[in-house]
C-alpha cells in the first residue's frame, strides 16, 4: 500500500466541487457522438458534470470529447477496473476517477499519477483502507441494496470524518434523504442519463431531468441552512 504522505491527494478540491453540484449524472455511452449533446442537455439542466463508465468501449472517446467542448464541465470516469482504464481516463482529460470497489492497485495508481479519485466501499474495512491512505470522498455502491440512509447513518458514529458518493439505487424521490445527512457529499444520479434515453437520442428528457434534480437539490440544501442558521440562534 502507498502510505498516504507519499501521494498527491488533490481529494478535498474534488469534494468541495461536488458538494456544490449536489447530483453526479451517470452515463454509459453506447456511442461517443451522443457525448456532446448529452452534455449540452446537463448544461442546460443546471448539471455541469457527469461521470462517463467504462462499461463500453466508448468512454475514453466521450470522455475527451466533452472535454474538448465543454473544459469547464467537471467530467470524470467511473467503473474504473483496472490501472489501464485509469490511464486512458487521465490521457482522455478525466478531471477524477470514481471506481465501483475498492482495489488497492487502481487506487495507488491513480494518487500516484496525481487523479482524484473516489474509490466504491461497501464495508467499514474498504472505508478504513480508503481512510488510511488519507482519502475521505469514498463512493457507497451500491447504496440501496446496502442499507442506502440506514447504513450511511450507521457507518457515520465511527468514521464522521469521511463523506460519501452513494449510488445504486438512489432516485430522485429519496434523493432527499440522502442529501440531508452531513456526509454524504452527493448522489450518482443513475437515473438522469438512462440508456434508453441516450438510445433514442432524448436529450430533451435528460435535460428535464436535470433540472428535476437541481430543484431538489436547492430544496434540500436551504432548507438545510435554514435548520443551521435556527440552531445556531437557538444556542
Amino acid at each position: 500500500m502507498m502510505p498516504a504522505e507519499a501521494a498527491v491527494n488533490p481529494e478535498p478540491d474534488l469534494e468541495t466541487a461536488l458538494r456544490a453540484i449536489g447530483v453526479v449524472p451517470v452515463a454509459a455511452l453506447a456511442r461517443p457522438s451522443d457525448a456532446v449533446p448529452m452534455a449540452e442537455a446537463l448544461i442546460a439542466g443546471g448539471l455541469p458534470c457527469a461521470e462517463i463508465t467504462f462499461r463500453t468501449p466508448a468512454a475514453a472517446a466521450a470522455i475527451s470529447a466533452v472535454r474538448s467542448r465543454f473544459p469547464d464541465m467537471l467530467i470524470g470516469a467511473g467503473t474504473v477496473l483496472t490501472t489501464a482504464h485509469a490511464d486512458a481516463a487521465i490521457e482522455a482529460g478525466a478531471l477524477f476517477v470514481v471506481t465501483p470497489g475498492f482495489n488497492p492497485a487502481v487506487v495507488d495508481h491513480c494518487m500516484a499519477r496525481g487523479m482524484p479519485i473516489a474509490p466504491g466501499v461497501a464495508t467499514p474495512s474498504e472505508i478504513e483502507q480508503a481512510y488510511s491512505r488519507g482519502l475521505r470522498l469514498v463512493k457507497l455502491f451500491p447504496a440501496g441494496p446496502l442499507g442506502g440512509i440506514a447504513y450511511l447513518k450507521a457507518v457515520a458514529g465511527p468514521y464522521p470524518m469521511m463523506r460519501f458518493l452513494p449510488t445504486g439505487g438512489v432516485t430522485v424521490e429519496n434523493l432527499p434523504g440522502y442529501l440531508a445527512l452531513d456526509t454524504v457529499t452527493a448522489c450518482g444520479g443513475t437515473w438522469l442519463c438512462k440508456p434508453d434515453l441516450l438510445a433514442r437520442g432524448d436529450f430533451g428528457a435528460i435535460e428535464q431531468l436535470a433540472r428535476d434534480a437541481v430543484a431538489v437539490v436547492s430544496r434540500v440544501r436551504e432548507a438545510h441552512a435554514t435548520q443551521r442558521a435556527g440552531d445556531r440562534a437557538a444556542s
